[in-house]
């Protein structure tokens, strides 16, 4: 069975006796080989998650992610949901879970949900937030956990280039030429830039995303932060339609995963979004 197929199947209601569970995994991606688990047994987040929920559940567990993140990536609010027959209170779930995974990684809260809930399938929109430290004196706190640039960007200018990349658009030139998506169109349904003290913040939310999607529009906006190319080529590379047409894809310490949204009707608990570090001040 394909991938799809298997995730699909993944999306009927689970025999009887067996409960479907949400939970909220944060994660610094910078030690793992991306989320989801490789027949090569490098690390995964994915791996040592149904690792930690098969010791609690006392069988093995499969979890399903609201959104792959790659090699380095981290996330705040990554949504999972897994089935199981065995019978825990949320806290045990919780507890018991953090206690085998590596410090790295935290499940932060586990809920009973509606048998058709889908981490993946019934995800609205995902939303990422992208950090830069632009300064002539690379960061030694959070060094894997920012995107650094040695020369201060235009962060008036990267605004502009902004808009033409919102909305509904064929989004070839961003994705990479590895990427397995059958459709390289995807809504993007706001793009916000601004600074926090010394950090720099793209926040990008969209209906979804291709590989690279974040990283490569990252890269154009920080070639126009550097003031060499315009605001208007974040436009020209949309419209060719080419990867060779972008610039280098940019890299992946500074991206958060930092939610996924559903409908109201699963009633996920909600958090102040991520990574703490921000604070609470971010619009």
């Amino acid at each position: 069975m394909g991938e799809r197929g298997a995730e699909e199947e993944a999306l009927q209601a689970p025999s009887q006796g067996f409960f479907r569970l949400a939970a909220c995994v944060e994660y610094d991606g910078s030690g793992f080989h991306g989320w989801q688990k490789l027949k090569s047994g490098l690390p995964t987040v994915q791996a040592v998650v149904e690792q930690a929920l098969g010791r609690v559940a006392g069988k093995d567990v499969s979890v399903v992610c609201a959104g792959r993140t790659d090699a380095g990536v981290h996330a705040c609010r990554q949504i999972v949901h897994f089935d199981t027959t065995a019978v825990r209170c949320d806290r045990s779930w919780v507890l018991g879970s953090n206690s085998q995974l590596p410090e790295t990684v935290a499940v932060r809260w586990v809920r009973p949900v509606e048998r058709d809930f889908h981490a993946r399938f019934a995800a609205c929109a995902r939303r990422y937030r992208y950090i830069i430290h632009d300064g002539p004196v690379r960061p030694a706190i959070l060094r894997r956990g920012l995107s650094w640039h040695r020369h201060p960007l235009d962060l008036d200018a990267m605004r502009s280039a902004a808009p033409y990349l919102v909305g509904t658009h064929d989004f070839t030139s961003y994705r990479t030429v590895h990427c397995q998506a059958r459709n390289p169109v995807r809504t993007v349904e706001h793009l916000q830039l601004y600074r926090l003290g010394g950090l720099l913040v793209m926040d990008v939310q969209a209906n979804a995303f291709l590989h690279h999607m974040i990283r490569n529009m990252a890269g154009v906006l920080i070639a126009i932060g550097q003031g060499r190319q315009s605001p208007e080529w974040a436009g020209h590379v949309l419209q060719a339609r080419d990867r060779r047409a972008g610039g280098v894809t940019a890299a992946p310490h500074g991206l958060y995963f930092v939610d996924a949204l559903y409908p109201p009707r699963f009633a996920l608990p909600r958090e102040p979004l991520g990574p703490s570090f921000l604070g609470e001040q971010m619009p």
